[in-house]
């Protein structure tokens, strides 16, 4: 297993984007934190699925609104299952979590802020958060 974490409270992400890209680096300034955590499998390991289902039934009890499910086709992880969950407060967004699984791994990605929905769509393709656009979740390549 592996995994790791992102945070950056001087906003020294934002930084890493170039000038031209102003809403991506805004996003990115109104961002508490993100962190991303892996579990990958052997070839003979498989991700536990009562655990897994533990995590998606926590996001549910806390009242998360659940936005997004994916299944094999269409989604950021082939062969997988792909959740989005989002806590809001009023028409911002609080909160995101992308519970991504497929037969050897599981990713976990959390942003914290106090994000615009425009700010969401310049994140997607960024820091885990998978690309998506109106018509749904696609892989990022």
């Amino acid at each position: 297993m592996d995994a790791s974490r992102a945070h950056d409270p001087d906003g020294a992400a934002a930084g890493l984007y170039s000038s031209d890209d102003a809403g991506t680096r805004q996003a990115i300034e109104k961002l508490d934190g993100v962190s991303v955590h892996t579990m990958r499998f052997g070839p003979n390991g498989v991700p536990d699925e009562a655990a897994v289902n533990a995590i998606r039934e926590a996001y549910h009890l806390r009242g998360w609104k659940h936005l997004v499910t994916t299944n094999d086709s269409g989604g950021p992880v082939h062969n997988g299952h792909t959740d989005v969950w989002m806590v809001l407060d009023g028409v911002n967004v609080r909160g995101a979590v992308i519970l991504a699984e497929t037969p050897r791994s599981v990713t976990l990605v959390t942003v914290a802020g106090n994000l615009s929905p425009v700010d969401i769509l310049h994140l997607r393709g960024h820091f885990g958060i998978p690309k998506f656009d109106d018509d749904g979740l696609h892989s990022q390549k």
